[in-house]
């Protein structure tokens, strides 16, 4: 399956949350074409969430709603995964969105185990 740049792809869900009245921006850029890119969605009340990026049995690129392994839903946790984060690689795009509902806009399929 052919991946979208991770300069393009960060920039698409930014104008796409921007389309739907939420604010969103790039926290971290990292390598244009082929860095990962952890989604973290404040719902401007001390909560939060992150995403990252996986792949599923059958190749295709998924995100991981990382609230089960103990990531948010208080927005310091959120902050602490993505500061680590941010600490190991250096390539990895950082976007965060604010959005009171707490929509993440990733088009790709949501796993939430």
């Amino acid at each position: 399956m052919v991946r979208l740049p991770s300069k393009l792809w960060a920039e698409a869900l930014i104008r796409t949350a921007e389309v739907a009245g939420a604010s969103a921006f790039v926290v971290q850029k990292g390598d244009a074409s082929r860095g990962d890119t952890l989604i973290k969605v404040s719902r401007l009340d001390g909560t939060a969430a992150a995403y990252t990026p996986s792949t599923n049995l059958e190749g295709e690129r998924i995100f991981r709603d990382l609230t089960a392994q103990g990531v948010g839903p208080d927005e310091a946790s959120v902050d602490a995964y993505v500061k680590r984060a941010r600490e190991r690689d250096s390539d990895l795009w950082v976007v965060e969105i604010e959005d009171k509902q707490g929509r993440h806009f990733i088009t790709e399929d949501v796993e939430t185990d």
